[in-house]
């Protein structure tokens, strides 16, 4: 076969005939940008609302209770980040959470997975710091199709399954029970972060609480 190398600017439209059928192809390159712009926003998740944030005084009373639960303690090394994986739950409209800790802040942030929910439980992932947490999501983006595959998945795309509700920055919960809520915005998981890796030096007990309401 030749090879024609045809210069080509925007909106320029290339006619290619075949010599055996005479049929002819009319592609445009400014079409087919809009094309793919447009299946890539179709991919992109909607835009997420802000959450409700309220605090109560009532530390003492928060502790005590949560002390006696199972599940309602947990200590937040120095330079750890934990993440509570909150799935959404079908009987349920809307995720609700409260905290606090013991003499010092901690950071917090809220995020959403627009993935499919095969539990509703929650689980807790620790990790040394926020990047570690990018790592492990890029052997999951690695692992997702053998190396040289050209269908495979782009890093941007999967990243795209994720959408921020409230940004991680340090919250004075050594002083108030911080508490929130979100309305559900579809299938998925949520992330709560708990992020003590700015301290070099002090853990942090932490106090939670994490439920949903019809």
């Amino acid at each position: 076969l030749t090879s024609y190398h045809i210069p080509q600017g925007v909106g320029d439209i290339v006619m290619i005939q075949s010599d055996h059928t005479g049929a002819v192809d009319i592609l445009s390159a400014e079409l087919e940008t809009a094309d793919l712009l447009g299946e890539q926003r179709k991919a992109q998740p909607p835009p997420l609302a802000a959450p409700t944030m309220w605090t109560t005084e009532k530390m003492k009373e928060f502790k005590a209770k949560m002390g006696k639960e199972k599940n309602g303690r947990m200590v937040v090394k120095r330079g750890e980040v934990v993440t509570v994986r909150v799935p959404t739950h079908p009987d349920g409209k809307c995720i609700c959470w409260e905290f606090a800790t013991d003499d010092y802040d901690i950071g917090f942030g809220v995020y959403f997975d627009w993935t499919t929910v095969t539990s509703t439980a929650i689980t807790v992932q620790v990790s040394e710091s926020s990047d570690e947490e990018d790592e492990e999501e890029d052997e999951e983006i690695e692992g997702l199709s053998p190396v040289g595959d050209v269908e495979r998945g782009s890093r941007s795309s999967l990243r795209s399954r994720y959408g921020e509700i409230l940004p991680v920055y340090r919250r004075n919960s050594h002083r108030e029970v911080q508490a929130g809520s979100h309305e559900y915005p579809g299938e998925g998981i949520y992330l709560l972060k708990f992020d003590n890796s700015y301290s070099l030096l002090r853990n942090k007990t932490l106090f939670f609480h994490v439920y949903y309401t019809s």
